[in-house]
């Protein structure tokens, strides 16, 4: 259930609300500023001032666009938003004061952790442009950029005023869902992902009444919104903006609003406070604006993929940039530029995180290969977190199994790093323990008799201490080993030596030093076996994490679209049903391919083979550079599978 949420009082947030959005990386603009400038050439140009604040804001956007024709009052209505008074500029004059698109960010009032957007857009039809052609992309933009699009009107909503949305019925002409798709089916696309609809009709002076009966705002714009029946030419043209409007637009909303105040104060009303206004307006008002607070979603691109500010920010230039070109902006091309801007950095930002982590809690040498492992599974599951939540539209995974490489080629190399620090903090505490000894053997102390016995304590002392040395790492008994068997010559010269003993004792002394290297030898095999084998077992690790977390996302992902697609399969029965009412039994027939496959791509979203193949698709990639899973991704990817479904 949704909590209600209401206009902020006294039309301004305040100062804590504004410091707590800017130490939750969202910015609190104290007035808007130009998004999409509109050149005296009809050229469109993004504005860097706008970005660089989009850029800032990495929390997930809600997005309010109006647009209408000009003088019609769009801009009181987004300063209510906003919270304030005054902000968005209103004018007093025929003149259309808005020029291109205008953005005000600011703390969503009822979602924490979310930035409300709010978009002005110039007048549409303004007779001082003379050239009416970027009117089209005014409006395309909005829809494109908004979670929630406003349509704002004057009077009553007669034919004339749905005639001057035609700017829907020329929306295939300016937008591609998929590049070189023909616009097949492109009614079923654009639902699922243009954004909700709400007409607002100012200076409304009617009684919601038909035949008799009182009616919602709502009633009255679907009664308004109704098809005639007939094929005539002037039946098409009065049914196609509708048709639109119901078949793009299957979220749709209305509010009517009184005349706020007399003629004389219009002029004045953003300093008007809501005494000075109609109580009735006031309370539309503040319906409309909980409205928009409580029910306009996040702004989401195709493939239900979370827009962020800065997302939004890459939006914008990727649509301007495609305008400018002369082409014809495409949903599929846009998220598909954008997926490999941020995919990309997705992995970049995870790959920092993991290094940094890494730098900060590995001490150099580690007592244990299991001790670094350990860390390196923690600081890499965060890693793979990190890249999962910014990543998007990763075709073939391409970019994680990006991540897996590096992450693997960083963990080989602080492992080798590891070992070299510990060889060399090895040799150097041997060398240090074995100095005494070294010393005399260069005064030939144990060239005497009784000299192999005194020799062979010493060393036997200097390993006890060595060994009860901590912090030598995983190449203790390698380096002692390597040590030893170095001085093997000169424990066989003083043996020979020594005349205090027997033929048989030294070669009994002989077989013990055999037995005692080979000891070592096995002792160093072992701890490198162990290492080996950690490292492998950290392989296998990393790749059930990586499908564990992606499974995750994935089973996200299909669950998003599976209601993506049952939200327009709805619209598209009730939509059925009311022209059947209608008695438009021909058009209601030909939604039922639109019904067919829209269903069947809702159960397409679903099927788990689709997971599966993703698992094995990036095992047997990944086992080119993960050897210990290789020959083992079919397994590991059932006993994955078995405790996900």
């Amino acid at each position: 259930m949704t909590v209600p949420c209401y206009p902020i009082s006294h039309h301004f947030y305040s100062k804590k609300k504004q410091e707590a959005a800017m130490a939750s990386n969202t910015v609190a603009m104290p007035a808007p500023v130009c998004l999409i400038e509109n050149s005296s050439t009809g050229q469109l140009h993004v504005n860097q001032q706008a970005l660089e604040i989009l850029s800032q804001i990495d929390q997930p956007v809600v997005v309010v666009a109006i647009v209408g024709l000009y003088r019609t009052g769009k801009s009181y209505l987004m300063n209510k938003l906003a919270g304030k008074r005054s902000g968005f500029s209103l004018g007093a004059t025929i003149q259309s004061h808005t020029k291109g698109i205008w953005m005000w960010c600011v703390p969503h009032p009822c979602k924490p952790g979310h930035t409300l957007v709010l978009l002005d857009t110039e007048g549409l039809g303004d007779v001082e442009k003379g050239d009416q052609k970027n009117d089209n992309w005014i409006f395309t933009l909005a829809v494109l950029l908004s979670s929630t699009l406003v349509y704002n009107s004057m009077g009553t909503i007669t034919d004339n005023s749905v005639q001057n949305l035609h700017y829907v019925t020329e929306l295939t002409e300016h937008l591609e869902v998929k590049a070189g798709d023909g616009n097949l089916d492109i009614s079923s696309e654009f639902a699922r992902f243009f954004p909700s609809f709400v007409w607002t009709v100012r200076d409304f002076s009617l009684d919601l009444i038909m035949d008799g009966k009182s009616i919602t705002a709502d009633e009255y714009l679907n009664n308004s919104l109704k098809l005639k029946k007939g094929s005539s030419k002037s039946t098409q043209s009065y049914n196609l903006p509708r048709e639109c409007i119901r078949n793009y637009f299957p979220s749709r909303k209305c509010f009517v609003f009184r005349r706020p105040t007399s003629e004389n104060k219009m002029r004045r009303i953003e300093e008007l406070s809501d005494s000075d206004l109609k109580p009735v307006f006031v309370e539309q008002t503040k319906n409309f604006c909980a409205h928009i607070f409580n029910n306009t979603e996040t702004k989401t691109m195709k493939g239900g993929f979370t827009v962020t500010g800065r997302l939004l920010g890459r939006l914008v230039e990727t649509y301007l940039e495609t305008i400018a070109s002369g082409k014809v902006p495409s949903l599929d091309n846009a998220v598909l530029a954008l997926s490999q801007i941020e995919n990309s950095a997705a992995v970049h930002s995870a790959l920092t995180h993991y290094k940094e982590q890494m730098k900060e809690r590995v001490s150099f040498p580690s007592h244990t290969q299991k001790e670094l492992s350990d860390v390196h599974g923690q600081c890499e599951a965060a890693a793979v977190h990190i890249f999962l939540e910014r990543c998007f539209k990763d075709e073939n995974q391409r970019y994680q199994l990006e991540l897996m490489k590096c992450l693997q080629k960083e963990y080989e190399s602080i492992c080798r790093k590891n070992k070299e620090e510990s060889e060399k903090s090895c040799k150097a505490l041997i060398a240090s323990l074995f100095r005494n000894v070294e010393d005399r053997l260069n005064s030939g102390l144990y060239m005497e008799i009784g000299g192999y016995k005194r020799y062979k304590g010493d060393q036997e002392h200097v390993i006890r201490q060595y060994n009860d040395t901590p912090g030598k790492g995983i190449q203790a008994d390698a380096i002692l080993k390597e040590f030893l068997n170095g001085k093997e010559t000169m424990g066989n010269m003083i043996l020979a030596a020594d005349e205090s003993l027997s033929e048989q004792q030294k070669r009994i002394e002989e077989d013990q030093a055999r037995r005692d290297a080979m000891e070592r030898d096995r002792q160093a095999i072992q701890e490198n076996q162990k290492v080996l084998q950690q490292q492998l077992d950290d392989q296998e690790r990393s790749y059930k994490q990586n499908m564990e977390q992606l499974l995750k996302k994935l089973k996200e992902d299909q669950k998003t679209a599976s209601e993506e697609y049952d939200r327009v399969l709805q619209a598209k029965l009730r939509e059925q049903k009311d022209l059947l009412e209608s008695g438009l039994e021909e058009k209601a027939k030909k939604l039922e391919n639109d019904v067919r496959s829209l269903s069947q791509k809702k159960e397409e979203t679903q099927s788990q083979s689709t997971l599966s193949r993703v698992v094995e698709t990036v095992g047997n990639a990944a086992s080119l550079f993960l050897p210990g899973i290789a020959g083992r991704v079919l397994g590991i990817a059932s006993s994955l599978f078995s405790r996900f479904f």
